[in-house]
């Protein structure tokens, strides 16, 4: 099976993975520019349960978060980047969420066992609330203190 996947996939795969009785790890987020701080995160993500499943944004959702620039690679650019990385079993190709209830369906879908995600992150309550929604853990991983995407494409001057 590819590893890069669309939410219509997600049910089908999901169904058998808990059927293997494999746990899924979620995480989310844009990936623009791969640095040494994601694949930390997503290694530490990895090692708490049996699957790891990245929620990868829109370009639009991108543009909105990060400014009119970015992102500085597509969607299919940054999942091909990170379904090369081993320790990744799945990238979710996300379309553009109109609101929160559009992610808790997700959630709901998905039903993971863990949500990890960096201290610091901006949507961390919603991501408590999604842990509860669908009885799982919330995983929090100690943010490293390395450049982020923004400051990279900053420094290089392409922001």
């Amino acid at each position: 099976m590819n590893k890069i996947i669309n939410t219509k996939d997600i049910v089908n795969l999901t169904k058998k993975l808990r059927l293997k009785k494999l746990s899924i790890v979620l995480v989310g987020g844009c990936f623009d520019i791969l640095h040494i701080g994601h694949i930390k995160f997503l290694k530490k993500a990895k090692k708490m349960g049996d699957r790891l499943l990245v929620l990868l944004e829109s370009d639009e959702k991108v543009r909105k978060l990060k400014g009119k620039n970015r992102p500085f690679f597509s969607q299919k650019e940054r999942a091909e980047m990170l379904s090369s990385l081993q320790f990744i079993d799945f990238v979710l190709l996300l379309p553009t969420m109109k609101d929160d209830q559009a992610y808790e369906d997700l959630i709901r879908k998905i039903k993971p066992a863990i949500i990890a995600v960096t201290s610091g992150d901006l949507f961390l309550e919603k991501k408590k609330a999604q842990a509860r929604i669908v009885k799982g853990k919330l995983e929090i991983i100690t943010y490293l203190r390395t450049p982020s995407t923004s400051k990279l494409a900053n420094l290089l001057g392409i922001d």
